[in-house]
């Protein structure tokens, strides 16, 4: 059963002391729009927008929103979302209603399946360098996230957005190219061999600095004492 989010039109002035006021109240000041609407200021409870963020799909959860006392709930998504920096807690939220037959563009996450054959015979690291990957569907058709077998990835190999499990209702909108992860390996580097002749060099040039600060030095203590 889908979540049903109560919002309430927000009456009167919409600034700052308006938006404190509903916090204080216990809820958190929002916007509800698209669908051909218009936005509307509300105020929504921050338990029920935080189980929907904290769920396994997160902030692409479809749920029914209803305004004030209207009997027919709509179809929403969370499209953004603000935080009180130093307490962490929901200060604004922005939902947008959707139609289930209008095809959306989200980021979804990228799960990793498995142990990379280069991390556990060869001793590597897997690094995942894109964790979320931008797609366009259908509503009904956004994926809580992209799960990927990584267990042949090998020391050295490259997995692509190419090599994400495609089908034919999400289309990818990162370059195929893309690099999702990779099996690197980390060995200390042996120190460069530095010859004689670059020692020598590098003394030379050493020892003239340090007389030339010597020789200011001197020179800025004469004329002090000569001042005094």
């Amino acid at each position: 059963m889908p979540e049903v989010v109560v919002a309430t039109p927000r009456q009167g002035k919409f600034n700052k002391n308006a938006a404190r006021r509903v916090r204080r109240a216990g809820k958190i000041p929002a916007v509800l729009y698209g669908a051909g609407h218009e936005p509307v200021a509300v105020e929504v409870d921050p338990k029920a927008i935080s189980r929907i963020l904290f769920s396994e799909s997160g902030h692409n959860t479809i749920f029914d929103v209803t305004l004030g006392e209207q009997a027919n709930a709509a179809k929403a998504m969370i499209v953004d979302w603000q935080r009180e920096p130093i307490n962490d807690k929901l200060i604004h939220i922005d939902l947008k209603r959707i139609a289930l037959d209008k095809v959306l563009r989200v980021s979804v996450p990228i799960k990793l399946v498995g142990t990379s054959v280069g991390v556990k015979t060869h001793g590597g690291i897997l690094d995942q360098v894109l964790r979320e990957v931008e797609i366009e569907c259908l509503p009904g058709d956004i994926p809580s996230h992209i799960d990927v077998d990584i267990s042949n990835l090998d020391l050295h190999q490259v997995l692509r957005v190419s090599e994400l499990p495609h089908s034919d209702k999400i289309k990818f909108l990162d370059d195929e190219d893309t690099t999702v992860a990779h099996v690197v390996s980390i060995r200390e580097e042996a120190p460069a061999a530095v010859d004689a002749a670059t020692v020598a060099t590098a003394g030379t040039t050493a020892e003239p600095e340090v007389a030339k600060k010597g020789k200011t030095d001197d020179a800025a203590a004469a004329k002090k004492e000569g001042k005094k």
